[in-house]
């Protein structure tokens, strides 16, 4: 695809506009505290280990990076479903995306490659962004077509590269765009629209056509995970549910046994607790 027609400027800037008006609303209105946190978090099951890592998928498959450097994929029913020895290959990874659970994402930043494995983490293929005249890049992740998203930090662009990283679409430099230009630890693709985090700066959402539609001042997030229609984020003790229909934002005291965590992920109607022995699973009420 062609890059964005020059008519997207206007279309972008009175988006942005229109979005912090809103976001001013939501942020000074929606929010409360959940009460009763006692009963809202019930523990479901374990799974133990030495593991380093961990994401989680729509289907409640769990991958973990193993203390002997293997990303293993864990069923729900804890078993290892499979495994790719070759995770270490380029060094520790920076991310790993399981948003697609055919298409998982293993990314190197150090070297600028991510690599692509299958349901069964089995190697696919890899893309040195390099090779491609892309030379800084933090955050990326897989598109609803089964391509790839990125945020191309030198270019200051969200782009679409197909499996031989051939850019697809690309967006006008952010700098034409948005007052502060985003530098997002994180790109989520969800429902058609397509999320880029910064934790100090917030959420900057477009749609398919690289059109800025939203910003959500909701700063320092970690874990991040969008389920159905609920954007989930973790800062200190504290659970946060934005619920992207209502605009509601709520937010949960995590119990004690939540400390000391390696990562946490909420999904599912569930959250996964990575600790130093194995993997703590909850349900939500």
């Amino acid at each position: 695809m062609k890059k964005l027609p020059l008519y997207y400027f206007s279309i972008f800037c009175i988006c942005s506009i229109n979005s912090n008006a809103q976001v001013k609303n939501i942020s000074d209105s929606a929010f409360h505290s959940a009460a009763g946190n006692d009963s809202v978090f019930q523990h479901k099951s374990f799974i133990p280990g030495n593991y380093t890592y961990m994401e989680v998928d729509v289907l409640d498959n769990i991958y973990l990076i193993t203390a002997g450097n293997q990303l293993k994929k864990i069923n729900t029913n804890g078993d290892s479903v499979a495994v790719y020895n070759d995770v270490k290959k380029y060094g520790n990874p920076s991310l790993i995306d399981v948003s697609n659970p055919l298409k998982i994402l293993v990314y190197y930043k150090n070297f600028s490659t991510v690599v692509i494995l299958d349901r069964l983490l089995t190697f696919r293929n890899s893309i040195n962004f390099r090779k491609m005249g892309i030379f800084s890049v933090k955050a990326l992740a897989t598109s609803y077509d089964n391509n790839l998203w990125l945020f191309d930090e030198q270019d200051l662009k969200l782009k679409k590269l197909d499996d031989d990283g051939k850019i697809l679409q690309e967006t006008t430099d952010l700098r034409l765009l948005v007052d502060t230009v985003p530098s997002p630890s994180q790109i989520i693709d969800s429902d058609n629209f397509v999320y880029l985090y910064d934790e100090n700066k917030g959420f900057f959402i477009f749609d398919y056509y690289g059109t800025l539609k939203n910003n959500l001042p909701f700063l320092h997030w970690e874990h991040l995970a969008i389920s159905g229609k609920n954007l989930y984020g973790f800062v200190n003790d504290r659970l946060y549910n934005y619920e992207l229909n209502s605009l509601n934002l709520k937010s949960y005291s995590l119990p004690f046994g939540f400390a000391d965590n390696i990562n946490v992920k909420a999904i599912n109607g569930k959250i996964y607790v990575l600790k130093k022995d194995g993997v703590e699973i909850y349900t939500v009420k």
